[in-house]
């Protein structure tokens, strides 16, 4: 992130604007984020706004073709699914399905 990025907090807006401003270095990484998720095969929740205009439900969605154990949830809600919808989440995550009876491989 940015150079200014060490003293901000994720409550300051600036915070959030390096992290969109460097967003481009994010996207660099998907090939390694998705060898991992088929390599380790970890836990996987996804809680997705159906309705975000930047990250759409396809977003969501691939991540099942890498894990596809992964626990996709399209909400009915925006890019801030967490702020809207936060105790529907706080249920899925309590509920913890994606993490019955699932190990990731050994790294050795």
């Amino acid at each position: 992130m940015g150079a200014n990025s060490t003293s901000l907090t994720w409550r300051d807006p600036a915070f959030h604007l390096d992290l969109i401003r460097d967003y481009r270095n994010n996207v660099a990484l998907y090939p390694d984020f998705e060898a991992y998720f088929r390599k380790y095969q970890p836990p996987l929740l996804a809680a997705w706004g159906r309705h975000d205009p930047a990250f759409i439900p396809a977003g969501a969605e691939a991540y099942k073709r890498d894990n596809p154990a992964a626990e996709v949830h399209l909400l009915n809600a925006g890019h801030f699914a967490l702020e809207t919808h936060a105790d529907e989440i706080a249920a899925l995550i309590r509920r913890n399905d994606h993490l019955k009876e699932r190990r990731s491989p050994s790294t050795t």
